[in-house]
């Protein structure tokens, strides 16, 4: 997964030297041109995922991370409706995507909501909200803390460290595997929280959610199996995510 994000950051960087055209969500579905051969991101509010009719999946290839699709047509095709959907609160946006062998745009867009719209083209007269991150969006940072090289880290706006205890919970149930918190972060009213999971015998070790104690919104292993105790994939990373500080939220 890691590996994935990283090559997406890096493909993106030319197109997202361009100024986005910024295209308010009404309802009414949004025409998006593809030039054939010229990748084109399209930015949403919210981790998304796609629906891609048959007819144009041989000609399009769709990639989603971190709430912008990134679209690159091989052939042309004409205009085509697409479904695209939030994953965090299901809603639902319409693009009616076509390809063209010449012409066609490359400029990045940006779909926000009209509430996000000042009522007179200035600023706004209020302090702007903290922004808020999907369960996704946590997740994938938390991982990107702990697996990428720190050239690769950057911040997200709003999201800080929050104290946290390292030393071993009881966090799986059963004896077989330690757990231990490492880091933890505060966006809003959620909290995120990685702590490591450790084999403490001599068989493999599948990890299932439901194992967990506590009270959780998500949990994302970056390995469901540990290996035997002493094995150099005996352990892993755990991603919590949760309305409360960890130690509440084990409770």
């Amino acid at each position: 997964m890691l590996a994935v994000l990283l090559l997406l950051q890096a493909a993106g960087v030319n197109a997202a030297s361009e100024a986005p055209e910024r295209i308010a969500w009404r309802k009414t579905p949004i025409a998006v041109e593809l030039a054939v051969g010229a990748e084109r991101l399209v930015h949403f509010p919210g981790a998304v995922k796609i629906g891609v009719p048959p007819q144009i999946q041989g000609a399009l290839r769709v990639q989603s991370i971190d709430g912008t699709l990134y679209l690159l047509a091989s052939q042309s095709f004409a205009a085509t409706r697409l479904v695209v959907r939030e994953i965090d609160n299901g809603r639902v946006y319409l693009l009616d995507l076509s390809a063209v062998a010449d012409g066609g745009k490359h400029s990045p867009i940006q779909i926000y909501l009209p509430d996000e719209e000042p009522g007179n083209g200035s600023e706004p007269t209020t302090a702007p909200s903290p922004p808020q991150y999907g369960y996704v969006t946590l997740t994938r940072f938390a991982a990107q803390q702990m697996y990428a090289p720190a050239r690769l880290l950057h911040e997200l706006p709003g999201l800080n460290r929050v104290p946290i205890r390292r030393e071993p919970v009881a966090l799986v149930r059963g004896d077989a595997v330690e757990a231990v918190p490492l880091v933890a972060w505060r966006a809003g009213d959620l909290y995120v929280t990685a702590a490591k999971l450790t084999n403490t015998t001599d068989r493999p070790q599948t990890l299932d959610p439901r194992t967990l104690r506590g009270r959780w919104l998500t949990a994302a292993f970056q390995h469901n199996r540990l290996h035997e105790a002493g094995s150099e994939a005996d352990r892993t990373v755990v991603y919590l995510i949760s309305d409360r500080p960890f130690a509440a939220s084990l409770r």
